[in-house]
């Protein structure tokens, strides 16, 4: 299959009776895209940013819908969106209780097995310490260099300017990945155990940068449960694949 990372600018164009017949797109804008007389087959969409927008299959909102299945799906899911420190901290327990049934039923040589172009278990554990990284020990604890050196980073991050120096270049053991997610995921549990609903209101810088929004800590700790719910749903999906 051919493979062109060129940045075309296919904006505003009209494809009649083009064939897309098993064609990938990763990381690409087809916000607002018009389809109409197509056959959908088999299509596989996967957006991470899907329940922030509309998605119209013949005319009907299909987003609500996906959200409703992938709760039924992920029990405790539903519960990423909580405002208090009780619901978050049972939010975290939930999550963290499918982590553990995921990682307990992973064959040894599966961890590092991956789909495609997608991260395996082992490299999905570390892109969750770097997350728990970013939002708790950087925009919650303020930490100067809040990051652990085996953490996996996002396509894209060097061209944000974002230090990767500071990330090991060989690859660790899965033994120390365990360990070091471990140790990540009790910082959250300690947080989350005296966290104040005056603690969640206060706001805090965006350890990403870009544009003027200071997030809540409540807000940072959502997009902690939102990564941690939405990798596990990668992760499950690639497995059932390779087994």
């Amino acid at each position: 299959m051919t493979t062109s990372s060129d940045a075309q600018d296919f904006e505003g164009a009209t494809f009649v009776q083009a064939n897309f017949k098993g064609a990938t797109l990763r990381f690409s804008d087809v916000s607002g895209m018009t389809m109409r007389s197509v056959d959908v087959d088999g299509l596989d969409i996967d957006s991470h940013d899907l329940f922030q927008g509309r998605l119209l299959v013949n005319g009907v909102d299909v987003v609500p819908l996906v959200d409703a299945e992938l709760n039924r799906r992920f029990p405790g899911r539903e519960l990423q969106d909580a405002q208090t420190p009780e619901g978050l901290r049972e939010a975290w327990v939930a999550v963290q209780a499918a982590w553990r049934e995921t990682v307990a039923d992973t064959p040894p040589d599966l961890v590092d097995a991956h789909v495609e172009d997608e991260w395996s278990l082992a490299q999905t554990l570390r892109h969750l310490v770097l997350a728990t990284d970013a939002w708790l020990r950087g925009a919650i604890l303020q930490v100067d260099q809040p990051f652990h050196e085996i953490g996996q980073l996002f396509t894209g991050a060097a061209d944000m300017g974002f230090d990767t120096s500071i990330f090991r270049a060989e690859t660790p053991g899965f033994d120390e990945v365990l360990a070091v997610r471990a140790e990540r995921q009790q910082l959250v549990t300690d947080f989350l155990a005296t966290a104040t609903p005056e603690l969640l209101a206060e706001d805090r810088a965006n350890p990403w940068g870009g544009g003027d929004r200071r997030p809540s800590v409540g807000d940072c700790v959502r997009v902690i449960l939102e990564e941690e719910w939405a990798h596990l749903r990668y992760v499950r999906r690639d497995l059932a694949l390779l087994r």
